[in-house]
């Protein structure tokens, strides 16, 4: 199993406005191609900008197939777009990391 962390910090006031127009124009498209997230994660302490969101792939093949169908809907395009109108990105950092043997998890989706 490999898992995509991916943590996103916006500017300042703009969380808000950033995951409500996730939740109205890419979280339909995105779940259609890559399943239910892990994890999808705002901040209760630390970086009140901050926010994360795991998503889980048998392997590294796995993911580039199903990235790369999202990347090709005309939907998850108009996402991406409306969010870069938006602004509200500051920064981005991706993780793919495996579970430890000692705690296994199970494929969801």
């Amino acid at each position: 199993m490999l898992l995509d962390v991916r943590t996103y910090t916006c500017r300042p006031g703009t969380i808000k406005k950033h995951l409500a127009l996730y939740e109205k124009m890419g979280k339909g498209p995105q779940t259609r191609h890559l399943g239910q997230p892990l994890a999808y994660l705002v901040t209760e302490t630390g970086n009140p900008n901050e926010y994360v969101h795991i998503w889980q792939y048998e392997d590294a093949a796995d993911r580039a197939k199903r990235r790369a169908a999202m990347m090709a809907d005309p939907d998850w395009q108009a996402y991406l777009e409306a969010s870069a109108s938006l602004g509200a990105l500051e920064s981005q950092q991706n993780k793919l990391m495996t579970p430890a043997a000692f705690f296994p998890l199970t494929l969801t989706r």
